[in-house]
């Protein structure tokens, strides 16, 4: 470190990925680091730490993920021994968020907080996090280890694009119900697109869910693919044992039959957490933020940490569609809280097509970008949300900006994959056009309808586009929450 980036070697740069620290080409010099948050789980006190390390050391911004944690950008290696022992002393870690590990897990943001869950699944995540970080068993993998695990019945992760899902089931055990999870593997998504997770037919309760991830995670260390890293994920493994097999593997690990799997809980209802909801805990509200395509300054990050002490607990959570949430605010300080000068900037009432808009790093940060997605995203909401006016047009809209698929295209209403193409003696960037992707129990692959299309063309393509699929979308909707008590702001 003392002798500057030039002198670390490109194989100790691959290694710092471990370490959840990442050398951008786009920024020589300048590094990237995930910071995990298991469920999206964070505070004011942690936030704060971070706006004030990307005021010293980084962008005066950081990038919320689909995977429920923040990017920090821009930072010299020098200044590594200084942000770590910032958050160290907040508890947070960015270790083993890159490379071949388990990723940063996801589920729920509202988890412990709405009655729209079976149970509270934050706790099965918190185990099973301990159980791997830190643990020489579990770094060694094939490839990385996507994980999702979610007590909430309206599909606001995306399950079916992970390793490992756990979705909320029942099951019927000596004639009594009992609540717990069914298990799916072996989803992705990248080139090729989306393959959703296979089930597994294997129901658990939740005091087991945690050894299960575990066994299942070492299962993929021990056989998955490792000769061709584009198929060494678990997929490849599922699809060269077949499901069976894998089962029975597993019940050999755990020492008994497991259980076949419940009666799904989930919904086909879409639920993303943006607006007023009323908790569970009586007389209190969570407040849901849309970040526009997740990237949020360092003062705003400080004002969000200034706004969840004030109106709430401290307590804030990301979610997979890189937004904000305020938890515990009492019902009486709605009317203060929407009034503040941040949530005009980060609104609880979003535009429609601000609403479902979700997008990737884009060619600024990230080397296998093809155009710059985060500004075109922007640019083209706003001109939809121009052209078509207010109206119950609640879809999900995201960008990729290569076919790895980090914007999770293929799941979205409309899915939009960044390209260059010519035109004449031009190069522009573009984008081809897919609709009708959709998690949940009934979880497919949107479809590819439009390719080519320049980016300076889109708002008036999918200007025509939208109708459509909005009117296809019917009862499965985007769920979007009443505001409670609260007068609209301009």
């Amino acid at each position: 470190m003392r002798d500057g980036w030039e002198a670390i070697d490109e194989s100790d740069r691959e290694r710092l990925k471990w370490l959840g620290v990442f050398f951008r080409r786009q920024t020589p010099g300048r590094f990237m680091m995930r910071i995990r948050m298991p469920n999206g789980f964070t505070n004011a006190e942690q936030l704060s730490v971070i706006a004030e390390l990307s005021h010293e050391c980084g962008t005066g911004f950081v990038d919320l993920t689909t995977r429920q944690q923040v990017q920090l950008r821009g930072f010299a290696v020098g200044d590594l021994p200084h942000i770590w022992e910032r958050l160290t002393e907040v508890d947070l870690v960015s270790l083993q968020t890159g490379m071949d590990n388990i990723r940063n897990i996801i589920g729920c943001p509202v988890a412990g907080l709405t009655e729209d869950e079976l149970f509270d699944a934050s706790r099965v995540v918190s185990e099973f996090n301990q159980a791997f970080l830190r643990n020489k068993a579990f770094t060694n993998l094939p490839r990385k280890f996507n994980v999702a695990i979610t007590g909430c019945t309206e599909n606001c992760t995306h399950g079916e694009t992970q390793d490992l899902s756990l979705t909320p089931a029942i099951k019927i055990i000596s004639g009594e119900e009992v609540k717990g999870f069914n298990i799916a593997i072996g989803g992705k998504i990248g080139s090729g697109g989306l393959r959703p997770a296979t089930p597994l037919g294997v129901f658990c309760r939740p005091e087991d869910a945690a050894g299960l991830c575990s066994h299942i995670t070492l299962i993929f260390r021990d056989y998955g693919p490792r000769r061709a890293r584009n198929r060494a994920r678990l997929a490849f493994l599922v699809e060269e044992w077949g499901i069976d097999k894998f089962r029975r593997e597993l019940e050999r690990r755990v020492g008994e039959r497991l259980l076949p799997q419940g009666r799904d809980a989930r919904t086909t209802r879409h639920h993303d957490h943006l607006g007023i909801s009323r908790q569970k805990q009586s007389g209190l509200c969570a407040v849901g933020l849309n970040v526009p395509v997740g990237r949020i300054t360092a003062d705003q990050l400080s004002g969000l940490a200034r706004i969840a002490r004030r109106y709430g607990n401290g307590d804030v959570r990301v979610t997979t569609s890189q937004n904000v949430i305020v938890p515990n605010v009492p019902e009486h300080a709605l009317t203060d809280m929407t009034s503040e000068p941040l949530l005009r900037e980060l609104r609880h009432d979003p535009t429609d097509m601000m609403r479902g808009l979700v997008s990737c790093t884009g060619i600024d940060y990230c080397h296998m970008a093809l155009i710059e997605t985060k500004a075109l995203a922007m640019k083209t909401a706003r001109e939809l949300d121009e052209r078509l006016g207010p109206g119950k047009k609640l879809l999900t809209m995201h960008w990729s900006g290569c076919p790895a698929g980090c914007g999770n295209h293929t799941g979205a209403d409309i899915g939009l994959l960044g390209k260059n193409v010519k035109i004449g003696d031009e190069i522009v960037d573009a984008v081809d056009v897919f609709v009708g992707g959709q998690s949940g129990p009934n979880a497919k692959a949107g479809t590819r309808i439009l390719e080519d299309v320049p980016c300076s063309d889109l708002p008036r393509v999918l200007e025509q586009v939208i109708p459509y699929i909005s009117n296809k979308r019917g009862a499965r909707g985007l769920k979007k929450d009443v505001t409670i008590g609260v007068a609209a702001k301009a």
